[in-house]
């Protein structure tokens, strides 16, 4: 059969987007993903323009029993919106962000960035809670949970999502909300993309107020004292105050944000500035905007990434040392491990409402091997196995879907502990038991053995 065989049939199905195989002048441009590191060969591209088209590429991909992978912002670290030999379907084109006139909800489609949202938001004074990278697709970063700068006072990102319009495994379109097959709601608030495609999201827009964003570094070697007196002031913050860090092999970046009252930015803020061991910088960012972009030139497209994350009930000195001794062997300038604190109003909803696992985590981190050379492959794979699996020693049970690269057989099982899983492979079972929706990390309709 010819190379040109899917596209025929999505012509013939009806699909009115653009349709791009392998023989296409913009082939090579539009099957390139975020990550360098992946590399595949889709037989077809749809540049969705509709809901209907992804409907009739989701058809045809389920009637031909091809791999369908679904690109949002094109960010999955394992290249799961992308794939070898099958049919991606891309929502860059359904972007648009739509405050309503109660300005009280966000309709937001499914290809969107952040950028996209938080452009459409800050410009009115709101905000929608989500991640710290600009270019990340809000899709995805939804569909696994959503976590940033504003998760301490108003959540993560699913427990601001109202309303998902979905294209369902055989094709159809659907609603869903609480009342609407509550079973699958709760499903896809952190159950990444295994139940359908999410062409439109709609969120609870939250008043954004003031902020104040203090940034300040320290030379590697006095992280350890830095971070024992950090662990300190961030466990008795308020919820109007969140704080991160970057760590690499010769610089913490510490990040603390102020959103409360600006009278009171500087009696907030400044405990931090006076942490153990001298800063050889501090600054102020003057927007959240600024704060939003200020790691998009650090993760561009192009180069190559590897990420493993995980949640911890405390940052000790044990950890700490851990992080010191595994950045000091970093194959990379580049590489490092990005920690952002949680608590506050994530606590504030139930374990079980969602399939979501981390919320009583005081911590997430993630380890980030970050470098462009192919023949510096095996190093910063080895560098980040080595470093996420110290991490993980110290880790509470459970997972953040979204960051991590390795997409093994059981990492689904592991992320979400056994009885969220169990519950949400009866809801695979109910809407995608041929396993359609199968590149993420996945969720299989019976039960792995043992």
């Amino acid at each position: 059969m010819s190379d040109q065989k899917y596209v025929d049939l999505l012509a013939r199905s009806g699909v009115a987007g653009e349709m791009i195989g392998p023989r296409h002048a913009d082939y090579d441009l539009r099957r390139c993903v975020w990550n360098g590191l992946i590399d595949r060969r889709p037989a077809a591209i749809v540049r969705a323009s509709s809901s209907d088209d992804v409907s009739r590429t989701v058809a045809v991909a389920a009637d031909a029993g091809v791999p369908l992978a679904v690109r949002g912002g094109g960010h999955s670290f394992p290249g799961h919106s992308t794939c070898d030999d099958g049919i991606v379907v891309d929502l860059a084109l359904l972007n648009e962000v739509v405050i309503d006139e109660t300005g009280e909800l966000c309709r937001v489609g499914g290809g969107a960035l952040l950028a996209d949202l938080d452009s459409a938001t800050q410009s009115s004074g709101r905000v929608v809670p989500a991640g710290v990278v600009s270019h990340t697709g809000v899709g995805g970063l939804t569909l696994g949970g959503g976590m940033g700068w504003n998760s301490r006072r108003f959540g993560l990102t699913i427990d601001n999502l109202q309303r998902i319009h979905v294209v369902m495994a055989d094709g159809r379109p659907c609603i869903v909300d609480e009342h609407n097959e509550p079973d699958l709601f709760w499903a896809m608030r952190g159950g990444g993309g295994n139940f359908g495609v999410a062409t439109q999201f709609e969120y609870r827009v939250r008043p954004f107020g003031t902020s104040a964003v203090a940034v300040l570094e320290y030379p590697a070697a006095s992280a350890g004292e830095v971070l024992e007196d950090y662990a300190e002031h961030a466990a008795n913050a308020p919820r109007d105050l969140t704080t991160g860090f970057s760590f690499r092999r010769d610089v913490l970046s510490l990040k603390v944000l102020w959103f409360g009252s600006p009278d009171r930015a500087d009696s907030a803020l400044s405990p931090f500035s006076r942490l153990a061991g001298a800063a050889r910088s501090a600054k102020r960012l003057t927007t959240f905007w600024d704060l939003q972009t200020a790691s998009d030139d650090a993760v561009p497209w192009g180069r190559r990434y590897y990420a493993k994350g995980g949640f911890l009930d405390r940052l000790d000195e044990s950890t700490v040392r851990w992080l010191a001794t595994s950045l000091s062997r970093a194959p990379t300038d580049d590489c490092d491990v990005y920690v952002i604190q949680l608590g506050g109003a994530v606590t504030d909803v139930g374990d079980d409402a969602t399939a979501y696992t981390g919320r009583s985590a005081a911590f997430y981190w993630v380890v980030n091997g970050v470098w462009d050379d192919s023949g510096d492959d095996e190093a910063c794979l080895e560098w980040g196995r080595e470093t996420a699996q110290g991490l993980s020693d110290a880790s509470i049970v459970g997972n953040y879907i979204n960051e991590q690269s390795d997409a093994t057989p059981d990492v689904a099982r592991t992320s979400y502990g056994a009885a969220t899983y169990e519950r949400l492979v009866a809801v695979k079972q109910r809407y995608d038991p041929a396993n359609v929706f199968r590149l993420n990390q996945n969720i299989r309709a019976q039960p792995l053995p043992g």
